[in-house]
This record gives structure tokens, C-alpha cells and sequence, in this order.
């Protein structure tokens, strides 16, 4: 019998990564001998993480589309052209009887190239706001897998099937609190405050901590953060002298799972994935979203949770002022966090990966 060969492309952040990782792992599980590669982009974090989960990766020389006119979108143009070209060549080598694109700069050329060879390719849209490629390919693929109802506002309604985003399979695992709380030296007769700004850190969110330091001493409440590799030895110069006590900075976070059982507040960047992950798991959240990413589709993302009242929602530009003292008001009214956790519960969908990957499996019969 022939083995099943899949293409998974995209990535970028760890959004695209992970739920790319949770479907080649689904597959593994339920398709014997299944033959995985992924493509990416050359120099994202996808061409590092990819193989330290023991799949190959190839990388595609693609950058993303400039925001404004300017010299850049030749090198764009040119390197867009190379990555199509590689990208019909990978597709040509590898023969496979399926691709799937997750997002991030390496989905458009692997999947227009796999369309062109007549490979049925599925699309994963993680966010409530589609993106340009992601609507560009959406009348060639097969079907597309959403996170959020009403997307029949960028794709065609009868390819949509609502699935919700894949999360990180060990956040469902048992954590015990004490051990979780031991590991960050956090202390079980206080609140704690969960801070993360996606894999890469976030600007706003740490210069709201540096900029409050003196009300986080005050609060009482103890403050997990993640300041992300880029800003991690910067943050640390700032804090010299004046870090108060219950401030815990920490450069990445490998064990969600123990920080999220921690938590009883989360303040987050509005990513597709880690709003995924709130829901799952039940966590009152406030979403600071990222001004800086695609058509503004962070603040789309955490609308569909504010509207539900599942999620608090500060601005990035109100957020040196306003994070703080909504947060440590927040996280003392008992009331108000349940009513968040069961209205984010309400929103979960812990199927999704499974879901997908049903939807893979029946296009190929």
C-alpha cells in the first residue's frame, strides 16, 4: 500500500507553529508510516523548532508583503518569484497527495504551487480577520478550516468547516499548583498575574510593567512575565536596583502548561493560538492587541471574546495607563473572574485538531 505523503506549510510565529505541529502529530498518530515535510521561511522560528520536533523542513527565500511603496518590494517581488520557483520544485520532488497551509509567509508559493500539480490543499485559518493570501488562495484550495463562525465574509461557505484552532496537546494534561508554583518561586497565599507577549516578547506590554513598577510592588499580587528573548537582558539592566520582590521576569516560558495553572489573571497579546488557549483552558484574560500585524486582526481576535464577555480588552495605546490598574482590580473581584472563565470555557473548541485532521482524511478518500 502506498504511504500518504503531506506538505504542511507556513509558520512565521509560534501561532503558525504549533498548530502546524499538533496536525503532523495527529496524522502520526492515526496514519501509519505517514510521510511529513514542512517548508517554511528562511530565518523564522519555524527552521528551528520544526526540526527539534523530529520533522524535515525545507525554507523558501519569502518575505512579507511591504506595508507601504517603496524599494523594498522589488527585493519582495524577486524573492517571492524564487520562492515560487522552489516551491514548484519541492512540490515536484516530493510528490505529495496533500498540502496544507497554516499561514505565515511560506503558505501562498507552496500552496498555489501544489493547486497548479492538482494536489487538494486545505487551508487552516487561525484568526476571525482572513488574510490577503489566505483569501487569494480560498478559491483554489478545497476547504478551509476556521477558528471563528461568520468567515463566510472572506471565504467560499460551502468550503468553510468550523474546527477551532490547535493548541499544545500537554496544556490538557494534570499540573499539580504546588509544584507549579515552586518552579517560579511564587508563593501559594497570593494571587498571581500571568504576563505573555507571544514567543517573540512584546514592546507595550513590557514598558507597561517598567513604567508601573511602583503600583506591582503595591498590588500584593505576584506577577509572572514573560519578557521574550529579544527584550529579556534589556529589562533586567531596568529593573537593577528597583525590581520589586513579587515581579518575576523569565525570557520564555517552555512550560505553559505550569504558568497557566498558576494564573489567575492572563494579560496577553491577542494572538489566534494564545486566545485558543485562554478558552481551552478557562482563564480570565485581558487582551492588549498588537497593533503592528496584518489588517489589525489581533483586535478582531479579541473582539469575538469581548463580545461574548469572555475577555477584557485594553489598548495598546492605553496600555502604560491602563493595563495595571485594570488587572489588580480585576483580579481581586472573585464575581467577575468566573463569570470571564465560564464564558471563555463556552468558546472552547477541544476537538480542533482532531477535527482537521478528519477533514484531511476525508478529502483523500
Amino acid at each position: 500500500m502506498k504511504k500518504l505523503k503531506v506538505i504542511i506549510s507556513g509558520g512565521g510565529t509560534g501561532g503558525h507553529i504549533f498548530p502546524a505541529l499538533s496536525i503532523a502529530n495527529e496524522l502520526k498518530a492515526r496514519v501509519p508510516g505517514v510521510e511529513i515535510l514542512f517548508v517554511g521561511a528562511l530565518g523564522k522560528m519555524e527552521m528551528e523548532r520544526v526540526p527539534a520536533a523530529g520533522y524535515p523542513i525545507v525554507g523558501l527565500p519569502v518575505m512579507g508583503l511591504p506595508r507601504k511603496a517603496s524599494l523594498k518590494m522589488f527585493r519582495f517581488l524577486w524573492m517571492l518569484y524564487q520562492s515560487m520557483r522552489k516551491a514548484r520544485k519541492v512540490i515536484d520532488d516530493f510528490q505529495p497527495d496533500v498540502a496544507i497551509g497554516v499561514g505565515g509567509f511560506a503558505s501562498g508559493p507552496v500552496l498555489k504551487a501544489a493547486v497548479r500539480k492538482g494536489v487538494p490543499a486545505i487551508l487552516q485559518e487561525q484568526n476571525s480577520y482572513a488574510g490577503v493570501t489566505n483569501k487569494l488562495l480560498s478559491t483554489k484550495v478545497r476547504k478551509i478550516c476556521v477558528a471563528y463562525p461568520n468567515m463566510e465574509r472572506y471565504f467560499p461557505a460551502q468550503k468553510i468547516v468550523l474546527t477551532g484552532n490547535p493548541v499544545r496537546q500537554n496544556l490538557l494534561l494534570p499540573v499539580d499548583k504546588a509544584e507549579a508554583l515552586k518552579e517560579f518561586g511564587l508563593t501559594p497565599d497570593k494571587l498571581v498575574v500571568l504576563i505573555v507577549g507571544g514567543s517573540l516578547g512584546a514592546r507595550t506590554l513590557n514598558e507597561a510593567v517598567i513604567v508601573n513598577l511602583e503600583l506591582i510592588a503595591q498590588s500584593g499580587v505576584q506577577v509572572l512575565w514573560q519578557t521574550g528573548k529579544i527584550y529579556y537582558n534589556e529589562m533586567l539592566e531596568r529593573l537593577k536596583g528597583i525590581q520589586p520582590e513579587n515581579l518575576k521576569p523569565v525570557e520564555f516560558l517552555s512550560n505553559m502548561d505550569f504558568a497557566y495553572k498558576v494564573a489567575d489573571l492572563v494579560i496577553s497579546r491577542a494572538g489566534a493560538g494564545t486566545i485558543s488557549e485562554l478558552c481551552l483552558l478557562g482563564k480570565p484574560s485581558v487582551l492588549v492587541p498588537s497593533p503592528n500585524v496584518a489588517e489589525d486582526h489581533q483586535t478582531k481576535n479579541a473582539l469575538a471574546l469581548v463580545e461574548n464577555d469572555a475577555a477584557v480588552l485594553v489598548k495598546d495605546v492605553d496600555a502604560k495607563r491602563e493595563l495595571f490598574r485594570e488587572a489588580f482590580e480585576l483580579v481581586k473581584d472573585t464575581k467577575r473572574l468566573a463569570t470571564l472563565s465560564a464564558n471563555s470555557l463556552k468558546l472552547a473548541r477541544p476537538n480542533a485538531t482532531s477535527d482537521i485532521v478528519n477533514v484531511i482524511l476525508n478529502e483523500l478518500k
